[in-house]
């Protein structure tokens, strides 16, 4: 792998003695590595397990709680609990960080001293699971109907077979549940960072109706939700995961000598995270009139400038002309 160009590696589980071997051997080539902590795994191989083992950086939040416990080795799952019924694996999934140590408490702290000593790095994608904790919020995002094709809007709507498509009969319940573990999870995420833990931006778009690029914006947003500064919140998405990466000689900062990665836009995201979708935000001006402001102008990627809008409106004409082949003008909903 190294021979041909990689420079890590990502894991989703195995059995335990696989995945040490698998971060032995990578730390010996100097690579470095990230996991997405299978839930049929996390019983064996928790957060703190593999970070011991030399893992860099985890992904969503997968194996974390699990670390947290104090009073079980293994989630409350109910007798008929089947992972392979994703109502069932993200319903309980939801459940997951009341069972986990609380705020302040002994094993609390025991678990971020560690994992800040190991230097381990949190990529907590808050945003991939919005929509289990409003689901018609999610399902109507102002983005949709000119940005996702149908393919993709297929590929969402509740459904056994596709990942992410859990939605079979998701209720107030579940969304309760979820918005109570967003507490637990982001009070943690940010306990982290103030401890001087390192903390990164991701998305996981694609999937439970989070789209490219507005995923992103959406995951900053949820930071600053979690507490973060808005400074903190820009620099978790730039330094830190440049830092990761190994990369700070070439970007995750605006220095002389550095790759030209810059975003272009009018207002002051800092103010308003929201003028970074590509959709825009609404304001009323001072005679009582709706406009659309913000957006990126222009992408500078590598010192090469791309028209921003432009590549928004390219996207359009397509989610456009893939409606017409189908003869529809909206996306189906339930």
């Amino acid at each position: 792998m190294k021979a041909k160009g990689a420079v890590g590696m990502k894991c989703f589980g195995y059995r335990p003695d696989i995945l040490e071997a698998a971060f032995d051997e990578l730390k010996k080539q100097g690579m470095q590595s990230a996991c997405h902590h299978a839930q049929l795994d996390v019983a064996r191989v928790n957060v703190l397990t593999t970070a011991r083992w030399g893992l860099t950086t985890m992904e969503h939040w997968y194996g974390l709680p699990e670390a947290l416990f104090d009073d079980r080795t293994v989630q409350d799952y109910p007798a008929a609990y089947n992972y392979n019924n994703e109502a069932d694996r993200f319903g309980q999934a939801g459940r997951l960080w009341a069972q986990a140590a609380t705020k302040g408490s002994e094993k609390y702290e025991a678990v971020i001293k560690e994992l800040l000593a190991l230097d381990f790095t949190i990529d907590p994608t808050f945003t991939i699971y919005l929509a289990a904790r409003d689901l018609m919020r999610a399902r109507r995002a102002d983005w949709h109907d000119q940005y996702t094709l149908p393919s993709l809007w297929d590929f969402y709507t509740p459904n056994r077979d596709n990942h992410g498509s859990f939605f079979f009969d998701w209720g107030t319940e579940d969304e309760v549940a979820w918005r109570a573990n967003y507490r637990r999870w982001m009070d943690f995420v940010n306990d982290y960072k103030n401890r001087g833990g390192r903390v990164t931006v991701g998305s996981d778009s694609g999937f439970i109706y989070q789209l490219y690029g507005f995923g992103t914006i959406q995951e900053l947003e949820l930071l600053r939700e979690a507490g973060f500064h808005p400074l903190e919140v820009i620099r978790s998405a730039t330094l830190n995961g440049a830092e990761v990466l190994r990369a700070t000689d070439r970007i995750g900062s605006v220095e002389p000598g550095k790759l030209a990665d810059l975003a272009v836009l009018s207002e002051n995201p800092l103010a308003n995270l929201k003028t970074l979708y590509g959709t825009g935000h609404i304001q009323l001006d001072a005679e009582g009139k709706l406009h659309r402001v913000g957006g990126v102008k222009y992408t500078i990627k590598d010192g090469i400038v791309y028209d921003a809008r432009q590549l928004l409106a390219d996207v359009r004409k397509m989610v456009a002309e893939d409606k017409a082949k189908r003869g529809i003008t909206t996306l189906a909903q339930p």
